[in-house]
């Protein structure tokens, strides 16, 4: 399973960016067996458009595949995209290696 966490920066040690579109990196993250096999940091260029950057930054981490997206908020028009390609929408706040754990656990409202 593919993760895309919403990140203030380029390690799992930073914190989970409080938005979605407009986060400046998005922190990819294969789970296996509950444990986390590789990480991957990709800089979020949509989070300077002037409009727009939910649906290019929900688009952007499609096209990584991945499978679920936890952010502290989603925009609506992120969301609607992100549900017509069947990515779950999870809420989280914290550190990213927190919040990995919590999802983990199953511990993680989901939006959708």
């Amino acid at each position: 399973m593919k993760l895309a966490l919403s990140s203030l920066g380029k390690d799992v040690n930073s914190k989970l960016s409080e938005v979605f579109g407009r986060c400046p990196y998005f922190i990819l993250v294969e789970i296996e067996n509950n444990k986390i096999q590789k990480t991957e940091a990709i800089e979020n260029k949509s989070a300077s458009q002037q409009g727009g950057a939910g649906i290019a930054s929900a688009q952007m981490v499609a096209e990584k595949n991945a499978g679920v997206v936890i952010a502290r908020t989603v925009g609506p028009r992120a969301l609607d995209v992100l549900k017509q390609f069947n990515i779950e929408v999870y809420s989280g706040k914290g550190l990213v290696k927190e919040v990995i754990q919590k999802f983990i656990e199953g511990k993680l409202k989901k939006i959708q």
